[in-house]
């Protein structure tokens, strides 16, 4: 399986590729990197996005998971840069409760470029983050899209 890791302001990230697609973005260093066109195009995008010259992605995704978690994931992407949900707010649009969603949202095999980030409880607190640092990730993520100061 290809796979590429390389620095990025949240630490180091890990991307993985399988059949012509973004399958993983992992938290962490690798041993060996065996990048491809689509890797290399990925970070890339990461990078611009990092750097502030890029709101959203154009990658072939296809992240593994149940058909309820990969709906999740489908409309965690269509959040848009910079916007926020609350949990309840997203699950009454796909008309499941609020914990099952959380759920999908920590399983989410590809963080950043599907934005799980953007998605807030009710009161406004941030909830959990998968990240390398958690909810410090998290708000990083926010303010880096002028979603939360």
């Amino acid at each position: 399986m290809p796979q590429l890791a390389f620095n990025s302001p949240i630490g180091p990230l890990a991307l993985f590729e399988a059949d012509g697609a973004i399958v993983a973005v992992d938290w962490g260093w690798l041993p060996e990197n065996e990048d491809s066109p689509l890797l290399l195009r990925a970070r890339d995008q990461l990078e611009e996005y990092f750097d502030g010259k890029r709101k959203s992605f154009d990658l072939p995704l296809a992240p593994q998971g149940t058909a309820f978690q990969r709906k999740v994931w489908q409309a965690l992407s269509e959040i848009p840069f910079g916007k926020t949900l609350s949990y309840g707010e997203l699950a009454a649009k796909l008309g499941t409760a609020p914990r099952a969603l959380g759920g999908a949202c920590g399983r989410n095999p590809i963080p950043v470029i599907i934005p799980c980030h953007r998605v807030l409880a009710a009161n406004g607190g941030l909830g959990g983050y998968s990240g390398i640092d958690g909810i410090e990730t998290k708000q990083f993520l926010l303010r880096h899209e002028g979603a939360r100061k």
